[in-house]
């Protein structure tokens, strides 16, 4: 096999969380574009969304799911239904995830079970359910959405900084227990990426200014930045990497 021929993924299944919009959307597209059929969920996701069409575009097949990530029973149904219809899935790309901006002595107990259950607690059923599938067959691809935030404490987002750190120990974790198994498990750190997620952030002049200057490369990242990483985390290329946790930044961490 050749080195580029290894970052190629025709053949395999792909479950993206959160594949509607954004960072999610951004990983299912450049997966179908390296080969991959896509199993697409998100918690609004209807049949022939502008995500579905653009995959089946590649000439690839794009299989539509709904799933409220915050509602434990409903992560529960959705893995019992998802491994029913689809007995081989070949790479999870965990990435469904929330914040919510609040000072940390005004952060109520609702928001913060909300955003580890939604950022945490699901990804683990889906990783602990999907992967032992994969340990089962000797192969898998398992990708975690970090955040610089897994490296930072960050302002005004406990909850997010929380589950993001956990996220990075989970990696490790997991990956502790499956190297060894066929199961690569990794995560993506994704920098400042310009999403439907952070609007205000970018609104505010002196915010934005303040976040420009501090990134080397002096931009705020796109989703397609993010491509490069996940198809090489998500294919053979990466066969030897395990329990790690990939900034895609624009430098940010280097400063």
């Amino acid at each position: 096999m050749s080195i580029l021929d290894s970052f190629r993924l025709d053949g395999r299944v792909a479950l993206v969380t959160g594949c509607t919009r954004g960072i999610g959307c951004g990983f299912a597209l450049a997966l179908a574009d390296a080969g991959a059929d896509i199993i697409g969920v998100s918690a609004t996701l209807e049949p022939g969304s502008a995500v579905e069409d653009q995959v089946r575009t590649m000439g690839r097949s794009f299989t539509p799911y709904r799933c409220d990530f915050s509602q434990r029973e409903q992560t529960l149904e959705f893995v019992r239904r998802v491994k029913e219809e689809n007995p081989v899935i070949d790479i999870l790309f965990s990435n469904a995830g929330m914040i919510r901006r609040t000072p940390a002595a005004e952060h109520a107990d609702d928001i913060w079970d909300f955003i580890i259950e939604t950022n945490l607690s699901s990804h683990f059923i889906l990783a602990r359910e999907i992967g032992r599938d994969m340990v089962t067959r000797g192969y898998g691809r398992i990708v975690f959405t970090a955040s610089l935030m897994t490296f930072h404490g960050g302002m005004h987002i406990p909850s997010y900084t929380a589950s993001k750190g956990a996220i990075g120990q989970l990696t490790k974790a997991l990956a502790n227990e499956w190297a060894g198994k066929g199961v690569n498990v990794n995560a993506i750190a994704p920098g400042y990426i310009a999403t439907e997620i952070n609007p205000e952030l970018r609104a505010n002049p002196e915010t934005n200014r303040f976040i420009v200057d501090r990134i080397p490369v002096g931009r705020w990242g796109l989703p397609e930045d993010l491509a490069g990483a996940a198809v090489f985390l998500a294919s053979d290329a990466s066969s030897y990497v395990h329990g790690t946790v990939l900034p895609v930044d624009g430098g940010w961490l280097g400063r």
